[in-house]
């Protein structure tokens, strides 16, 4: 492969990237917007995974992504906003940004709820920096997903994820890095 060419299919991807990120259907950041779109996603998982809508019941608190843009070629992020509840409330709102490296390449999008499944899981969450290193190996494939993931947060507390709703292509192993912001939307 030429210089050229090489140089061709990186900007070919970047902009590919770049595009998917500018789906992100979480784009107005509107307190109403999100709410409405954690509502569908909810709704979703309860209709594809019946056995959540128990799980949710027993959670302290649920912090539901309802889009992840995520896509790398060596390097790599991801970007999105949801809301965490408690009960039937929102009570914060945050936003997720994930960088890795390692050997990765294509672009997906996903939905997620992380459950917290005890209080002091839930409060340990909310007081923290929002800072969770793992290492993963994971890839994506239409609506098939396997993920192998050991996240420092989930390894030591009581959280459940659920991974869903996945499009695109993204295949490697890495090490990844995620924060969670609260924002005021």
């Amino acid at each position: 492969m030429s210089s050229f060419s090489r140089r061709g299919f990186t900007l070919g991807l970047m902009a590919a990237g770049g595009l998917a990120a500018c789906n992100n259907g979480v784009g107005s950041g509107a307190a109403a917007t999100i709410d409405a779109r954690v509502d569908a996603t909810l709704e979703q998982m309860y209709n594809e995974f019946p056995g959540t809508r128990d799980l949710a019941t027993r959670a302290s608190g649920l912090l539901v992504m309802p889009l992840i843009t995520n896509a790398g070629f060596g390097f790599g992020g991801s970007f999105g906003r949801g809301a965490l509840r408690v009960g039937p409330s929102t009570v914060d709102y945050y936003s997720t940004t994930t960088g890795s490296a390692g050997l990765q390449i294509g672009a997906q999008q996903f939905s997620y709820v992380l459950f917290f499944m005890t209080p002091e899981a839930l409060m340990e969450f909310r007081q923290s920096p929002g800072w969770a290193a793992g290492a993963s190996i994971d890839y994506a494939l239409s609506s098939q997903s396997d993920m192998l993931r050991a996240e420092t947060t989930t390894s030591l507390s009581p959280v459940i994820a659920v991974v869903f709703g996945q499009t695109g292509l993204r295949v490697g192993a890495t090490l990844e890095g995620s924060k969670y912001t609260r924002i005021i939307p």
